[in-house]
């Protein structure tokens, strides 16, 4: 019992979830509803179209048969869209550099992901939001890499302590997320001169030119365009040159509901889901089957002061309602959730991170990002978040899991040897079997009885949470970069991040 017990307190794969589990129950919209967003959506784009459309945009749209008004709006015909649509990849496969942990997202898979690029590190003892640096968002990453249901990392939070040179900050983010996790990952650019040293950095990595273009590791994250209904110049070139290369968009959308988007949910969900069709449709008429998420993230204000909230019961139905949407196009989605507007890991974030996820991905979203550690509406990040967040993200798993009803589990047999027997089950072979395969039991959420917990001194989950993220933190140091690429990449590139911040005995996390 005590080894059985000794191996549930350990982080590694559950027999009880497992990535990828289907989604796709919670239907926010009707099979009518989702034709009338879609319909409104091309009349946007066909009627309104797209403002702030670029030389470069312009060079790649018109000759497909887009026009521009007098207004100088980019007009994107409905049938262009449509065939955009339809040679658009159905699926993304994100290499892991562990194979084990490469995902594909599409269909009605869920997987989870950190995200945010959030500009605050969330101190656990006095809760200031302080800048975050580049050794905090390879903490992240780090983190995120030992969290057993955290499928995907994405940038959390941007090292403003090197972003005053753009392509030195570009360099040494995708630096860290390779030296952090093997599982596949997302970094965000804003300038398109970044991407080739990017790509450069991560073939060094491989030793292979042209090696990370052919098994991609890593998604280009961006938001293309700025709402209402205008593409941004910086980001968009972006767009445009990761699709020639081919390689992997992360792309979004965030108009706010009520500020930079209709206050009617319906009307928020038609200008989210033409923005992001029109990126689909960029990407592809740069380079048909480019794969790039659709990423429709409808945001919502509160209408009192006007202020972004990520935790509302109306931002967990339009983000799942975003995630539908994805799948009634058959494409790849990404949505948002998990964004709390709480400051620290409360109550009022348990409730906010726990309602929007579990929505998104009952509702089938391919890739729930923002999923573990964002707080303060998107401000900061915080590691003891992340550990709580693991544990509510595997109950969501749970709960996608659903009941499998079989001979074996309607337990006739059982219930009949336990009514006429012990009269309780137990010692009986079926629990002990299933201890591991039918239950998920947290890392960090304590079950104790009250009166254990009061001899422990009445202690709050946070305690629990601060003692595993410095057990981790002070342990989990993974060697993803050898000593001879680390050497190859520091000679070429203006790396940052010293050797002795990433190996145990660094100050930042010593008892």
């Amino acid at each position: 019992r005590a080894l059985r017990v000794a191996a549930r307190r350990t982080t590694g794969p559950s027999a009880a979830v497992r990535p990828g589990l289907a989604g796709g129950a919670y239907r926010p919209l009707s099979d009518r509803d989702l034709q009338r967003i879609h319909e409104t959506a091309l009349d946007v784009l066909e009627k309104i179209g797209m403002g702030q459309a670029t030389p470069e945009i312009l060079a790649v749209a018109l000759p497909k048969g887009c026009t521009v008004t007098e207004g100088g709006r980019l007009l994107l015909p409905r049938a262009l869209v449509e065939e955009m649509i339809e040679v658009a990849a159905k699926e993304i496969t994100f290499h892991g550099r562990d194979p084990q942990r490469t995902i594909r997202s599409g269909g009605n898979r869920v997987y989870f992901a950190t995200s945010g690029e959030a500009v605050r590190f969330v101190d656990p003892v006095t809760g200031e939001y302080r800048p975050s640096t580049l050794a905090d968002l390879y903490d992240f990453f780090r983190m995120a890499d030992y969290l057993e249901h955290v499928d995907f990392c994405g940038q959390t939070v941007v090292a403003t302590d090197v972003c005053e040179d753009a392509r030195r900050h570009a360099i040494n983010i995708a630096y860290v997320g390779a030296a952090a996790t093997t599982k596949p990952f997302s970094i965000s650019l804003a300038d398109a001169a970044n991407v080739a040293d990017v790509v450069a950095v991560w073939d060094t990595l491989l030793g292979e030119e042209g090696g990370f273009a052919r098994r991609p590791f890593a998604a280009i994250g961006l938001c293309p365009v700025v709402s209402p209904l205008r593409f941004g110049p910086d980001t968009s070139g972006v767009l445009l040159e990761v699709a020639r290369r081919g390689l992997i968009l992360s792309a979004c959308t965030a108009p706010q509901a009520g500020a930079t988007a209709p206050a009617a949910l319906a009307g928020s969900l038609v200008q989210a889901t033409a923005e992001a069709l029109a990126i689909i449709a960029l990407a592809n008429m740069v380079r048909p089957g480019t794969p790039v998420d659709f990423g429709p993230w409808p945001f919502v204000s509160d209408l009192r002061t006007g202020a972004f909230t990520g935790g509302s019961g109306e931002e967990a139905v339009l983000q799942a309602a975003a995630g539908q949407i994805a799948r009634f196009y058959g494409l790849p989605g990404v949505v948002a959730a998990g964004m709390t507007d709480a400051k620290r890991p409360d109550f009022q974030a348990g409730y906010e991170k726990a309602l929007t996820v579990a929505l998104s991905a009952l509702s089938g979203g391919n890739m729930i990002c923002e999923a573990a550690g964002m707080m303060g509406s998107l401000l900061g990040c915080s590691l003891e978040a992340m550990v709580l967040d693991n544990d509510m993200i595997g109950s969501v798993q749970r709960a996608l899991r659903g009941i499998e009803v079989t001979d074996e589990t309607l337990s006739f047999e059982v219930i009949r040897q336990t009514v006429e027997g012990p009269n309780h089950y137990l010692g009986h072979s079926q629990t002990l079997a299933m201890m591991q395969t039918e239950y998920l039991y947290p890392k960090v959420a304590d079950r104790s009885p009250v009166s254990e917990w009061e001899v422990r001194g009445l202690p709050d989950v946070m305690v629990a949470a601060r003692k595993r993220v410095r057990d981790i933190m002070g342990a989990h140091y993974p060697d993803y970069i050898d000593a001879a690429a680390d050497a190859r990449l520091r000679a070429r590139f203006p790396i940052a991040l010293p050797r002795e911040a990433m190996q145990p005995g660094d100050p930042r996390w010593r008892s």
